[in-house]
């Protein structure tokens, strides 16, 4: 393993032999509801034992990585920074003796007092391949991390090693903000290598592994720093918005993206959007997530529509928002009218840096997450829209029109109960 040490690479190899453990939505709120400082200390605990793992996977894929793309400069500064973040981790103070007595006798210790979780489901983005790539037994995370801490006084030393933790833990989060960009420069950078324009099977399918990977550690760090905060809403549990009101969000993100369309084309008259979507309907997720995924459609369509009739049309033909309420799922479609896809190009749609923008070439010091970075040249919108809606059960797809337009259809899991795609 190049440019670390020898004794780091051997701790490297010994966590990536571990098998990740999956959390579901439902899990995080049930569990975080009313966390007590000995029930956060077990969730501490939990990503001290869990985030060296999801860590170790990454850097060992990145380290093997086929026909140089593991040398490029800026997969090289990734490396670096998941490397720096895993030994940061495995360097962290243990949690002392003393404390591990008080928390233990404040668990919940006969089973009617514990508070049990729902279980999880197999996520239906993964393959039958990913969910038995492996034989190793996972303990339950009813043992591992929801363990039901009552909450009596513990001592001081509880809450000041949650606060030291969340701060190494924030520290990390900031680290990691520029990966997705960094890593698109790095495919950049392997294309003009071998020079050509499109990038292979085996990237395509590492870089969906690799970017839902961050989606999930993201999650869990984003989830135990705000749990650790004094909560200013009832209806948030960490991160996870317990009622998000749907019509609410995709407003702002319609409001963004038309802001976003009319500045970048500096247009007089911006495409109308029109929204149907019950003004009641709420389920629980993660709002950042949803704004995320339906700016990007919605950019989509109106960088589509404002194309084909010209920044200089007197109007528009609307690009309509359908959100509708069923058992298992919250199906949002976005429809325009915006020339369509032709069908030889929409095997590729999905694929990494394949973008009609012209692909920017970032600053070396770029440190800015995916929410707020350039990405339209990168021709990733659509691809990590997917990967954000496939990581808590849900999917996104598009049926297109050559010469009229196309329907995306973003399905919500509202059930909660799948567990993290990880592989």
């Amino acid at each position: 393993m190049s440019g670390i040490t020898k004794e780091l690479a051997s701790r490297i190899a010994h966590f990536a032999r571990f098998p990740q453990t999956g959390v579901s939505l439902r899990q995080m709120v049930e569990f975080g509801q009313h966390p007590s400082q000995g029930t956060l200390l077990r969730a501490s605990q939990f990503l001290h034992d869990e985030l060296p793992i999801r860590l170790a996977h990454r850097v060992v894929e990145l380290d093997s990585l086929p026909d140089n793309l593991n040398q490029m400069p800026s997969v090289l500064r990734v490396k670096r920074m998941y490397v720096d973040s895993f030994n940061e981790l495995i360097n962290f103070p243990k949690v002392s003796e003393r404390i591990k007595d008080a928390v233990r006798n404040a668990t919940a210790q006969l089973a009617a007092e514990r508070r049990h979780l729902p279980e999880n489901h197999p996520n239906p983005s993964c393959s039958d391949m990913q969910r038995n790539a492996t034989s190793h037994w996972i303990p339950s995370i009813q043992h591992r991390y929801h363990y039901e801490v009552q909450p009596t006084e513990l001592p001081v030393e509880v809450s000041e090693y949650n606060r030291s933790f969340v701060k190494t833990l924030d520290k990390i989060k900031r680290r990691h903000d520029p990966v997705v960009t960094t890593l698109a420069q790095g495919v950049v950078e392997y294309k003009k290598l071998l020079k050509t324009n499109r990038i292979d099977n085996h990237v395509q399918h590492f870089l969906d592994r690799f970017y839902l990977s961050r989606i999930g550690i993201r999650m869990l760090i984003g989830q135990q720093i705000e749990l650790n905060q004094p909560q200013q809403n009832k209806d948030y549990v960490g991160v996870i918005c317990t009622n998000t009101n749907v019509a609410k969000i995709v407003q702002e993100a319609i409001n963004n993206a038309q802001f976003i369309c009319g500045d970048y084309y500096m247009l007089m008259n911006i495409p109308e959007i029109e929204l149907h979507c019950p003004k009641d309907l709420e389920f629980m997720y993660v709002p950042s997530h949803l704004h995320h995924m339906v700016f990007e459609l919605l950019k989509n369509s109106l960088r589509a529509v404002v194309e084909l009739y010209g920044d200089e049309a007197d109007r528009y033909p609307k690009i309509k928002v359908v959100v509708a309420e069923g058992n298992e799922d919250i199906t949002i479609k976005v429809s325009d009218e915006g020339g369509g896809i032709p069908r030889s190009a929409m095997e590729h749609v999905w694929t990494y840096m394949y973008t009609t923008a012209q692909t920017p070439m970032l600053d070396p010091e770029f440190d800015k997450s995916d929410f707020r970075a350039p990405l339209a040249g990168f021709g990733y919108g659509l691809p990590l829209s997917r990967l954000y809606a496939r990581y808590f059960g849900g999917d996104l797809k598009l049926i297109s029109m050559e010469g009229y337009g196309t329907d995306a259809y973003l399905h919500l899991s509202r059930l909660s109960d799948n567990e993290e795609p990880l592989a």
